[in-house]
């Protein structure tokens, strides 16, 4: 699955922009501030229904315009036409899927799988455990077609007994009831991740093996709770201590990745340029299952690729994107640091973004 065409109209410094990318490797040079981080925005919201830079769309809105429009065409038989609308006075995004304006946004996410690795996948490794559960959500859910409905219930069981923690007097009935539905929906999320993790670690460690070799590098996954004792056990004995905290302290809301080198903390002992190569390991390896068990192809957002590698691992990098045979979008500062990266046979197109007229930015193809 690839992109084979793009239309944008009022996204940040962008000009309108009409781009017909390669189904291979699509390398975006430019000045810093020229928009080529812009670019990947755009088809990140395209494919996600948000931004990687903002939580408000509102501000991705190019300014003095009322809205901004993005509209893609992935290849296949038939066509499959994308597209989203933001009005600058309304919160809610419009969608279209194949033309259909009744579109959920967990269809749009289904429609076209993205992997994003730019300076925020650091959180992987640095961050809170809500990025990791993101990550692995994002693989579970397109390959456990019945994740979406357990997680959905499983949320709603949590801010309900949430809510009834604050309260203050606690009905014992109707927390029982949250409980139990809590219980059976949160053990049906953690059976899907736990099948998901399972299947995923291998093709993990083989990524991993080609970007950088790190024989004491452990992945695991840690379900949120006691595995000896039952989820609904845990949320009745802790409920005492649950009301004093305000919020429910154990369960699948509470899962995270552990990622460890030596039994140490990855983040901890490894250097920037290696967790770099640690996380990308864990993006690429997410589109590589997907391809294995679902037959789908991610694209691939890789903001200033060149940043934090030296000349070896980049060409590793590059070598695995080529096998993998998929739609790549590469930002690069210097286009001379990707030069000499790609074999002869390899569909790269380059691009250019520079600033053109009232300080708006175009989009060259070199060539």
């Amino acid at each position: 699955m690839s992109l084979k065409q793009l239309n944008f109209q009022g996204l940040r410094n962008l000009a309108p922009l009409d781009m017909q990318p390669s189904p291979g490797i699509n390398v975006i040079s430019g000045r810093n501030g020229s928009g080529k981080t812009s670019l990947l925005e755009g088809i990140h919201i395209l494919g996600m229904g948000r931004s990687f830079r903002t939580r408000q769309l509102k501000h991705a809105i190019q300014a003095d315009l009322p809205h901004m429009t993005l509209y893609g065409r992935l290849e296949g038989e038939p066509e499959v036409s994308i597209g989203v609308r933001r009005l600058r006075a309304q919160r809610e995004l419009e969608l279209r899927l194949r033309g259909d304006k009744d579109v959920r946004l967990a269809e749009l996410v289904e429609s076209m799988p993205l992997q994003l690795i730019n300076p925020d996948a650091f959180r992987l490794l640095e961050g809170s455990p809500a990025g990791r559960r993101e990550f692995f959500d994002w693989g579970v859910f397109h390959v456990k077609h019945d994740f979406l409905e357990a997680w959905k219930r499983t949320r709603r069981a949590v801010k309900h007994r949430n809510a009834l923690l604050r309260r203050g007097r606690i009905d014992p009935q109707e927390m029982t009831a949250w409980e139990q539905e809590l219980a059976l929906w949160g053990d049906v999320v953690d059976r899907l991740r736990m099948e998901w993790f399972s299947e995923f670690l291998p093709v993990f460690e083989e990524t991993l093996e080609v970007l950088l070799p790190l024989p004491g590098l452990k992945l695991g996954y840690a379900r949120g709770w006691d595995k000896q004792r039952s989820l609904g056990e845990v949320l009745q004995d802790s409920r005492a201590t649950d009301q004093q905290m305000g919020f429910t302290q154990l369960g699948p809301q509470r899962a995270d990745l552990r990622i460890r080198l030596n039994k140490q903390p990855a983040v901890e002992v490894l250097s920037r340029g290696q967790q770099k190569l640690v996380v990308s390991a864990l993006k690429l390896a997410q589109g590589r299952f997907l391809e294995r068990t679902a037959q789908r192809h991610c694209i691939y957002l890789i903001d200033d690729l060149p940043a934090e590698l030296d000349a070896q691992h980049r060409q590793r990098f590059c070598q695995l994107l080529e096998k993998m045979q998929c739609q790549a979008f590469i930002t690069s500062v210097e286009p001379a640091a990707l030069q000499n990266m790609w074999q002869s046979e390899t569909a790269v197109s380059m691009f250019h973004v520079k600033h053109g007229e009232q300080g708006l930015s175009q989009l060259v193809q070199d060539g």
